[in-house]
């Protein structure tokens, strides 16, 4: 198993070099591979779910609570609020009242364009790097 690994990090090694040689253009970035593989929705609706699972992780830390002590008070599995929490698993919107209740959190419908807690607009990012529809 050892030499099969040992074998990959080889060829990763020799494939990096081979980019090097080629110049920066060779390299692709994350963001033109999403482009290449996603729709505009498709990222949209991907970077809000991880926003409002990175809201929900902020909310728990800041409260001091642990994911078993959400457990306690939301009644959803601490397994279930691990996934959610690291974006393994898109959850039921019951799922995810439930969670952010204890928390003195909610969901709201609201205009898209308003800032978020880190003061940046997921809808204005999405438009800076695909434009507007």
């Amino acid at each position: 198993m050892k030499s099969k690994k040992r074998k990959a990090i080889n060829i990763a090694k020799a494939n990096l070099e081979d980019a090097k040689e080629r110049g920066e253009d060779a390299m692709i970035s994350w963001g033109d591979v999403k482009k290449e593989l996603f729709t505009p929705e498709e990222i949209a609706a991907s970077d809000l779910r991880v926003s409002i699972m990175a809201e929900l992780a902020n909310a728990r830390n800041n409260k001091g609570l642990s994911q078993r002590d959400l457990e306690e008070l939301s009644g959803v599995k601490q397994p279930i609020i691990s996934r959610m929490e690291a974006g393994v698993t898109s959850p039921q919107l019951d799922t995810v009242i439930k969670v952010l209740a204890p928390l003195g959190k909610t969901l709201y419908v609201g205009d898209i364009n308003v800032r978020t807690a880190h003061g940046t607009s997921m809808v204005s990012e999405h438009e800076k790097e695909y434009g507007a529809n």
